[in-house]
This record gives structure tokens, sequence and C-alpha cells, in this order.
């Protein structure tokens, strides 16, 4: 519980940081609601990776918080790169599989962010709920 209400208040964070330096500026009203929305798919794309608790699922739940955060519009696309860059930094410990799972994971991060089909790292049996 404390550590998704550790994640919630990052995304919150970014968000405001969002609004502060983008916000101001006329011609770009359009990226701080994009980026709000992305961090939005990213955390539900988390959410859905405790909730399905699915083994080798990760690279999938990876993937598809990237691809629906990008489809926003820039915004969306620069808080998924945020979101991912910052969790899978060496301070953070290359989350909790180490440095060759993240760069795995830094893989599957872009592969969705770009545009690509986030089914590419589905394993067989996850339920298609998700």
């Amino acid at each position: 519980m404390f550590m998704c209400s550790g994640i919630i208040m990052k995304l919150i964070l970014a968000v405001l940081v969002v609004f502060l330096v983008v916000g101001t500026q006329a011609q770009s009203y359009r990226f701080p609601v994009e980026a709000v929305l992305g961090s939005w798919d990213m955390g539900k794309a988390y959410w859905h990776m405790r909730q399905a608790n699915y083994k080798n699922s990760d690279k999938y739940f990876h993937a598809r918080g990237n691809y629906d955060a990008a489809n926003r519009g820039a915004g969306g696309r620069w808080a998924a790169e945020v979101i991912s860059d910052r969790r899978e930094t060496p301070l953070m410990g290359y989350g909790n599989s180490g440095k060759s799972d993240s760069e795995a994971d830094q893989e599957a991060n872009r592969w969705g962010r770009n545009g690509g089909d986030p089914n590419r790292y589905r394993p067989e049996g996850l339920p298609t709920k998700y």
C-alpha cells in the first residue's frame, strides 16, 4: 500500500511540474492535459500488472503503459518517458531484478512508446481483460 502511494505522489509531482513549466506557454495548452492522461495510463498499466500478478507479464505491461500514454500525444509520450526512465535508473536500483532486466524493460518501454504493438510481449495465457 505504501509503495503504491509513493508512486502516486511521484506522478502527482510530475504533473505539477508539467503544469508549471509547460502550462505557461499558451500554444502548448494540450501538452499538460496529455501529460496528465499519459501519467494516468502509466499508473493504470502498473495497477493492472500488480492486479494480474501473472508470470512473465512485466514487459507486456511496460509496453502497454508506454503505448497508451504515447497515443495521448506529445505530453503523454513525455510523461511515459519520464516515468519509465526514472523507474529504471541505477538510483532506483534497476527496478527489482537487476541491470539486464532493467534494460529489457526499457526496450519494451521504447517499443510501446514508438507505437509498437504491446502484444509482442504478451505472455501466453494472460487474461484477455488486460
